[in-house]
């Protein structure tokens, strides 16, 4: 599988070293729009290989030309969050940097699988769409995966089980206004309540989880100045459910088109995720609490839409 990475910021780096790691690229391109840098990481990257057992693939750092046949392109170039800022005030200009990424992915890889991990994510997904003729299903958000690996950590932490063992997502958008689905989360197959209960430890805070889940990303950012280990390991974790073909269920953005009664907007639902990319939405039955949860994370989608000219 040849992989291209558009932008080889903190996030878009550690990417590549995933991949390096795995067995799921056979080729990895990376563009920057710094080539110097792009090359230095390339070579810095390559000197890792002779250590690591682990397929050996073909790195490349190059100009658009290189990409040409990638099976999945993951586009996180664009302007990046300053102090203070939240990912709302990137719309407009990032709006202009994807317009031109994806016309260049379309010129060079019609058949590719694009991830958009510039920010918004939703709304950069959705400019992909509409400035390309890219099907739905093979344009995929970052979306809330990110959020619900961390929903999945904190409630591990709490309940002191590891967070493989927690099933749970974080849906809407990647935003102040992404939920928790709780009637759908659970600890062991136990509803979380029940866990809790059940096995001596107190009960979990909804409010203050969620709170904590939506705010770590610029707590770490106000930290470190980016946000990239947990963002690359959801981009990763995308790409090998492509690879293998797994049929992972997902929560990542996608065009929704009558689901869960959204028309025409990218939102983050449960996905099925395959080779052919997003293969299937999955219908959930929220509760009326979570379904008007939902309509306000809809709502500001359509605020950045609006932002976006679309």
């Amino acid at each position: 599988m040849k992989i291209s990475v558009i932008g080889m910021g903190a996030v878009g780096t550690e990417v590549v070293a995933h991949l390096i790691a795995s067995t799921a690229a056979s080729e990895i391109v990376a563009v920057d729009q710094n080539a110097a840098k792009a090359q230095a990481e390339i070579w810095d990257f390559a000197h890792t290989t002779s250590f690591i057992y682990a397929k050996n693939p073909r790195l490349v750092a190059g100009d658009w030309a290189d990409t040409a046949g990638s099976d999945v392109v993951v586009i996180t170039a664009g302007a990046q969050l300053k102090q203070g800022d939240d990912r709302d005030s990137l719309v407009e200009i990032n709006s202009r940097v994807v317009a031109d990424l994806i016309a260049r992915t379309a010129a060079t890889s019609p058949g590719a699988i694009v991830l958009m991990v510039t920010n918004p994510v939703d709304v950069m997904a959705q400019v992909a769409l509409a400035r390309s003729s890219f099907p739905k299903h093979r344009v995929i958000s970052l979306g809330t995966i990110v959020d619900t690996a961390r929903l999945m950590r904190i409630v591990s932490d709490h309940v002191g089980i590891d967070p493989k063992n927690i099933f749970g997502w974080v849906l809407g958008d990647h935003s102040h206004t992404g939920f928790i689905p709780w009637s759908l989360c659970n600890v062991c197959g136990l509803d979380v309540d029940t866990y809790c209960a059940l096995n001596g430890v107190p009960p979990i805070d909804r409010a203050a989880v969620r709170e904590r889940v939506l705010r770590i990303g610029l707590d770490i950012f106000a930290g470190k100045g980016n946000t990239n280990h947990g963002i690359a390991a959801s981009v990763f974790r995308i790409i090998r459910a492509i690879a293998g073909n797994e049929r992972s269920v997902l929560p990542v953005g996608t065009l929704l088109e009558g689901e869960y009664g959204v028309d025409g907007a990218v939102m983050s639902v449960p996905c099925v995720i395959g080779r052919g990319g997003v293969e299937r939405i999955l219908a959930c039955r929220f509760t009326a609490e979570e379904q008007a949860a939902f309509a306000v994370s809809h709502a500001h989608v359509r605020e950045l839409m609006a932002l976006a000219g679309l």
